[in-house]
């Protein structure tokens, strides 16, 4: 994580860094502070009076004297789901980051204003740091023992029923039939869940208002790889899964950092995504990386000596799904014009009738989780196009 932060800061001038209260942000934001560069942090207050992270961002500003601290207040930067009509940029696929944007950009410029020439942001750290669904599958096959222990933990902690999650230990499903299972339950209905999660991924499924063509076609796109045999990134199926999500979000990034850097003149990056740094964090036995009893423990042991105890004697995470109720109810008449004449509708992937009375109804986990890709794609085909790039000149080998 040094080295990782190192190279970040190692070009000296002025560098910015998230600083929510988190661990993850501390973490990144008490090495940044080491390094050659001047630091500048931000943070915000959530809407949730109950969301402690305004506290701890205050308690690790103590800690970092030497750094520039920005603060913004409820309704200074933009809310989820606003400037949704206008994406000024175009990225080469659609991104889950679209909900964000507008707040990205105006913190990215504040910073940018700031003179900051690089942005961190603690992306990554819950897939390295946190138990992935799966873990206990991978757990009980080399130490059952353990596994038998850190059960019993999660059924007294969250109440995990026994018999599903013993049902699910004993899966052996190969990733290749996980892909063709998921094909046949593409519009089932989502259930409670009644136990984790264990197999290769979190499940496939399309929303409500997606078309029977688009439904068909993302089944015939996961047989065919489940007819390809596909090797899973690791023989683990929480490794298979950390690695899944590491590798969408470091894209995501790079799709920002490529925007931010072309439009505000301020990068984007997240040590956590650095490669040295995965495989570190990867290596380490499942056990003692995914303990169910505290709050990530590996990175806990990996900063101590670097980032204040005050700040790693912290065990809870902060809570944003106030933030989603509010912000949603305040920009719903955005979403609704904005689906209004779709361009998903146009190229034959959504029924905009089913899409828009779901945006009327409750504003639920499940809406919110199936809103984002259909946001995404919708926003990234309404993007303005890029201008072509002049092709190579033949005589000279170069551009015009």
């Amino acid at each position: 994580m040094s080295e990782a932060v190192g190279t970040c800061s190692a070009g000296g001038g002025i560098m910015s860094a998230d600083l929510s209260g988190g661990l993850d942000s501390a973490s990144l934001c008490s090495l940044a502070v080491q390094g050659p560069a001047r630091l500048v942090t931000f943070g915000w207050h959530g809407a949730d009076p109950a969301n402690d992270d305004t506290v701890w961002a205050r308690r690790a500003a103590e800690e970092l004297p030497d750094a520039e601290h920005v603060t913004a207040g409820p309704g200074e930067i933009p809310a989820w789901f606003s400037g949704l009509s206008d994406l000024p940029f175009i990225t080469e696929e659609p991104g889950p980051w679209v909900r964000d944007w507008a707040r990205i950009l105006h913190v990215l410029g504040r910073m940018a204003g700031r003179g900051s020439r690089l942005h961190l942001f603690g992306g990554g750290g819950d897939e390295l740091f946190t138990p992935m669904p799966s873990f206990l599958h991978d757990l009980v096959r080399s130490r059952p023992l353990t596994a038998l222990s850190l059960l019993r933990q999660g059924h007294a902690l969250r109440r995990y029923p026994l018999r599903p999650v013993l049902y699910a230990l004993g899966d052996h499903t190969s990733l290749a039939d996980e892909l063709a299972r998921g094909a046949s339950r593409l519009t089932a209905t989502p259930s409670l869940p009644h136990a984790p999660a264990m197999g290769w991924g979190f499940g496939t499924g399309m929303p409500p208002w997606a078309t029977p063509q688009a439904v068909a076609t993302v089944a015939a796109m996961l047989r065919e790889a489940a007819d390809r045999a596909p090797v899973p990134l690791s023989p683990y199926r929480s490794l298979h899964m950390a690695l899944q999500c590491l590798r969408a979000g470091a894209d995501a990034v790079r799709q920002i950092d490529q925007a931010t850097t072309e439009h505000l003149g301020i990068g984007y990056a997240t040590p956590f995504h650095d490669d040295a740094v995965i495989e570190a964090a990867l290596s380490v036995r499942l056990e003692e990386r995914m303990a169910l009893a505290c709050y990530k423990p590996l990175l806990v042991a990996a900063m101590r000596g670097a980032v204040p105890e005050a700040i790693l004697a912290r065990t809870t995470k902060g809570e944003y799904s106030a933030d989603f109720y509010i912000d949603f109810r305040r920009h719903r008449g955005e979403l609704l014009a904005l689906f209004d004449a779709p361009a998903l509708a146009d190229a034959g992937l959504i029924r905009p009738d089913r899409l828009r009375a779901a945006l009327r109804g409750y504003p639920d986990h499940q809406l919110h989780t199936q809103l984002l890709p259909t946001l995404g794609c919708e926003a990234w085909l309404r993007s303005p196009p890029k201008p072509p790039t002049a092709p190579p000149d033949a005589t000279t080998g170069g551009f015009r």
